[in-house]
């Protein structure tokens, strides 16, 4: 991808269906064609411009949803995604939902069902800050439910990202994959900040302590579920900037291969305001 500069900037490639991403510690560094930092900066700010006025558009436009979910480890930067990309954005057509372990009223129903609910409607880009795919990840790296429960989920997240993408809704997954080091580092630097550590709590440590099978969980949760039309993206987390950046670029990407367009006024009403003016 050019910048029209003659810069080549690196993009994502999905995950491959089927096939279980490395999700080793390489794969969170950030690529020797991001080391520009002020060229990243730079670039990011472009894109975040850019996707701003995308999104105006889309909002018009009216005739499809997107779904954007940010899944990844505690500290891999969900929230910063959020502000800085999402934040680019007009509020007014973005919707943000939360999933932490579900209620009483939501375990009466099928796992999916508090997700359904807060899924965008069209001209609306919507943010998962972790999603459906907890049901299949700290269920079974926590022994919540035997696999019996959650190995046929994969199929069933599949038929639900299938029935929205054919019914009008863009769908984009992205992993912020973060190393171990890398985390550890933003624990410490998360204790010593007033601002952020009371997001801490015990059941990170004990999540961290699970490294290897939250590991394994993700690479089997992407490889199952990460199709055409709902594709996943591991995206290098332990750089914010060039986690931003990747981010911004998907967005950006999938808006601008639509076919977009401000709805012309009604003739009624333009006569009628003419006629008023």
């Amino acid at each position: 991808m050019s910048n029209g500069k003659g810069h080549a900037w690196p993009s994502l490639a999905p995950v491959v269906e089927g096939v279980p991403p490395a999700l080793d510690d390489a794969a969170a560094q950030p690529p020797a064609e991001l080391s520009d930092r002020k060229a990243l900066e730079e670039e990011t700010e472009r894109l975040l411009d850019q996707l701003a006025r995308l999104q105006q558009l889309f909002f018009a436009d009216g005739r499809r949803a997107l779904l954007l979910v940010l899944q990844g480890r505690d500290a891999s930067g969900k929230d910063g995604t959020i502000k800085t990309v999402v934040g680019a954005c007009n509020p007014m057509g973005v919707r943000i939902a939360s999933f932490g372990p579900p209620t009483e009223r939501e375990r009466a129903h099928d796992f999916l069902w508090r997700v359904h609910q807060v899924v965008p409607p069209r001209g609306v880009i919507g943010v998962f800050n972790r999603s459906h795919y907890e049901d299949v990840l700290v269920v079974r790296v926590r022994n919540l439910a035997p696999p019996s429960v959650w190995q046929p989920r994969f199929a069933q997240i599949r038929h639900f990202e299938a029935l929205l993408a054919d019914t009008g809704t863009i769908i984009i997954k992205c992993c912020l994959h973060v190393s171990r080091d890398e985390q550890r580092q933003r624990f410490l630097e998360r204790l010593d900040d007033p601002k952020k550590n009371w997001k801490f709590r015990l059941g990170d440590l004990e999540d961290r302590a699970h490294w290897e099978g939250y590991t394994e969980a993700y690479r089997d949760a992407l490889a199952h579920t990460s199709t055409p039309s709902a594709p996943w993206y591991v995206v290098p987390a332990d750089d914010n900037k060039v986690r931003n950046y990747y981010v911004a670029r998907l967005l950006v990407d999938a808006l601008a291969r639509l076919d977009l367009s401000y709805p012309r006024i009604d003739p009624a009403v333009e006569h009628a305001a003419r006629g008023f003016a």
